[in-house]
């Protein structure tokens, strides 16, 4: 039902696509087959992921069929004189390694190892569409919405002091190798998470299931779900709106005014205005900020230097969130509400929803919506009081994080106590003196008595008896 549903889904977006003169997000996908992918470590990551199902020797043997084709392609790109490089350079051979495992599964494998088969084939296959799914809804949202609510969400991000500005100029002053770095983190978020996500799957090969709720799981959805709000709160972000753009797109000429990241915009009554028809208009919530947020959770249980990645991978994200000014403040507390929600649902829909699953979710949705509520109908009021609204903004979302956080403690299963043993109980040496009797009836039992034998009793009696 999941698959059909997912298939429909991406056959949609495909045509939705299409109906604006570009290629959907399948079409995309096979292209990779032959021609440079978009990113080869997120190529490698599903490859990864599907692996999880695979023995030890069948994953030596998938990798080396990846890179074998990998390095064919590449000496067909140097004959031809086609020069790719960076990560556009290889990735073609995982693609091609996961769909072997999907042939394999279909010709060679039966039963239950062909549905495991399948579903690690699948996970892989998801990662990498994921990202073609949502190339297709920027595209979407860049051309069905041509006004943004920028100056709505600026005019209220004065309510928590305007952050995106002050860590422009911060990524700014630490020169090349601080902004190549953070540019790194925010661009192989999805790798991150792949590598939480192969912890949590690393018992599959030998249990032969999935566990019932994972990271991947998460990452996807809200790579799905978020879109959808984009469309209904479309914003561009400080560098375009108030800047020269980024990623060729965007440009002063389109910007209310060149303004980011060394003046703050001006507190006035906000109205939206039209943007171009390319730049993607996706702030509003930060799914960045949402996937570091759920990498963060499910790094909470792994080992230290899981835990210490997740805290950097987090923190990164959020300075390159702000620091390239993709978002605004705002965004992120959103951003974060919007990840904690998902992951209620999803581990409430897991257990089986209850009192406290509902209650969770429904809190989340309430502050999710009161925040977007604020920031288009109350902005003004929002930068005259900073000190009223700064606050409650920052703690609804934490009542959120705190929510989830008792929660899903009391959810966790409790510790099992071992058993104690009986010990055996030791008579105490009183007892033992007060019968005597009972200790020589138990070192000298005796004798049945024969007929017509006398009957002679003890010698504490002090008598000997007459025959009966």
């Amino acid at each position: 039902m999941a698959g059909a549903a997912t298939l429909a889904f991406l056959i949609a977006l495909e045509i939705a696509a299409r109906r604006y003169g570009l290629p959907g997000p399948m079409t995309n996908q096979a292209k990779e087959l032959v021609f440079a992918p978009a990113s080869g470590p997120l190529l490698y990551a599903g490859l990864a992921l599907t692996m999880v199902v695979l023995t030890w020797r069948q994953r030596f043997v998938a990798m080396a069929a990846a890179v074998g084709v990998d390095l064919v392609v590449a000496l067909v790109r140097w004959t031809a004189d086609d020069s790719v490089t960076g990560s556009h350079s290889f990735g073609n051979g995982a693609l091609w390694a996961i769909l072997g495992c999907a042939a394999v599964a279909v010709t060679r494998r039966t039963g239950r190892e062909r549905i495991l088969l399948l579903k690690g084939v699948g996970l892989g296959l998801l990662l990498v569409a994921g990202r073609k799914t949502g190339d297709a809804w920027l595209l979407i949202t860049s051309k069905t919405r041509p006004d943004v609510l920028d100056p709505y969400v600026a005019t209220a991000d004065h309510a928590l002091g305007n952050p995106s500005w002050l860590m422009g100029r911060l990524v700014r002053a630490t020169g090349p190798v601080g902004e190549h770095l953070l540019d790194w983190v925010y661009a192989q978020l999805a790798v991150a998470a792949v590598v939480v996500a192969l912890y949590q799957l690393r018992r599959v090969a030998d249990e032969r299931r999935f566990p019932r709720h994972h990271l991947v799981r998460t990452f996807l959805v809200i790579g799905l779900l978020g879109p959808a709000v984009y469309m209904v709160f479309p914003v561009v972000g400080p560098v375009f709106a108030y800047g020269t753009g980024a990623f060729g797109t965007g440009g002063e000429q389109w910007a209310i005014a060149n303004l980011w990241p060394d003046t703050l915009p001006p507190v006035a009554a906000p109205q939206p205005f039209t943007y171009d028809g390319v730049t993607p208009r996706n702030c509003m919530p930060s799914l960045h900020t949402a996937w570091a947020t759920v990498i963060f959770i499910h790094s909470r249980r792994a080992p230290r230097v899981l835990r210490f990645a997740g805290t950097f991978w987090l923190v990164a994200t959020l300075t390159a969130t702000l620091g390239f000014g993709y978002h605004y403040a705002i965004d992120l507390l959103a951003g974060a509400v919007f990840a904690v929600t998902v992951e209620a649902a999803l581990r409430a829909f897991d257990r089986g929803w209850d009192r406290s699953g509902t209650g969770l979710v429904a809190h989340g949705v309430v502050v999710f919506a009161a925040i977007l509520t604020a920031t288009r109908y109350l902005a003004p009021e929002m930068a005259r009081h900073p000190w009223v609204f700064g606050p409650l903004l920052v703690l609804a979302a934490a009542s959120v994080l705190h929510a989830y956080a008792r929660t899903t403690k009391s959810w966790a299963p409790l510790p099992a106590v071992p058993a104690q043993r009986a010990e055996p109980r030791l008579e105490s040496a009183p007892e033992a003196l007060e019968a005597p009797e009972a200790v020589e009836a138990v070192e000298a039992p005796e004798a049945p008595e024969a007929p017509g034998a006398p009957l002679v009793l003890g010698p504490r009696s002090g008598a000997v008896g007459e025959e009966a």
